[in-house]
């Protein structure tokens, strides 16, 4: 009698669908996958089934509508393994950067006729909503990491967050610094590794896409950054890019974003 396959589920809320085509672009790699487990839910893909009770779901997206508050405890409730993945899942993404301004005036400027879109007033991480077994940063999310991690709970293994900053990968495999080489301003000393360093190995400095790593010494990259020439306000947009919504990057960079300029009545 074979043994029934561990059923897998991937949802997608508020996002662009990035990281559901980094799985896609897994090619046969994904084509392997339905040989350990089954598929019930990938809308991208084609499986269509929300509300199937599964073993593993892997969740892309942040928190930004009330239907998607009351979607994720549902997902919750039918997973019995929760994986987040991505920037916007894991710190709210780019939709995180209206939590600092004024909502209304945005969507005012945007929408012909706001009141009938139906926004929460902040856009947060699925952490933030329901308990999280495992996350995986980027943005996209690194594919390989995503199977790593399917692969380890195959096997029975818990699977490991990387926790040490970009710089680390660097130096594992023998990047040239960009701050130091060309003088750009780069986040990797504060970044969460697991992107392969793919911007530095391009000779490009990274702009912190998989969000904080375990220890962010902020003040002394903002030095450092200042010191190449950016303002305190350059140096706070930083910060307040695509992982604004992690706590450490978000304080550090209203820390260092400048009061707004006072007017006349």
């Amino acid at each position: 009698m074979n043994t029934p396959k561990p059923k897998l589920a991937i949802h997608k809320f508020s996002s662009c669908d990035g990281c559901q085509l980094a799985l896609l672009n897994l090619g046969e790699t994904l084509l392997e996958l339905p040989k350990y487990v089954d598929i019930t839910h990938f809308a991208e893909a084609g499986p269509n089934n929300p509300n199937a009770k599964v073993d593993i779901a892997l969740v892309e997206g942040s928190i930004s509508t009330p239907d998607d508050i009351e979607r994720i405890k549902q997902v919750r409730e039918n997973s019995a393994y929760l994986i987040t993945i991505g920037a916007c899942a894991t710190a709210g993404g780019l939709q995180a950067l209206a939590n600092l301004a004024d909502r209304e005036a945005w969507m005012a400027a945007v929408y012909a006729r706001p009141d009938t879109i139906e926004t929460l007033s902040s856009s947060t991480s699925i952490s933030g909503h329901v308990k999280v077994d495992l996350e995986l940063h980027g943005c996209p999310v690194n594919s390989q990491q995503v199977i790593a991690a399917l692969a380890d709970l195959l096997a029975g293994v818990k699977p490991v967050s990387e926790r040490q900053p970009l710089c680390m990968e660097c130096k594992r495999k023998g990047v040239v610094c960009t701050m130091v080489t060309k003088g750009e301003p780069c986040m990797g000393p504060v970044t969460r590794a697991g992107c392969g360093a793919l911007c530095p190995s391009l000779g490009r400095a990274c702009y912190s896409c998989y969000g904080p790593a375990e220890t962010v010494n902020d003040g002394a990259l903002a030095q450092r950054l200042q010191s190449l020439g950016l303002t305190t306000e350059a140096v706070a947009r930083h910060f307040l890019f695509i992982t604004s919504g992690a706590p450490p990057f978000r304080d550090a960079g209203l820390r260092l974003r400048p009061p707004p300029l006072e007017t006349d009545e």
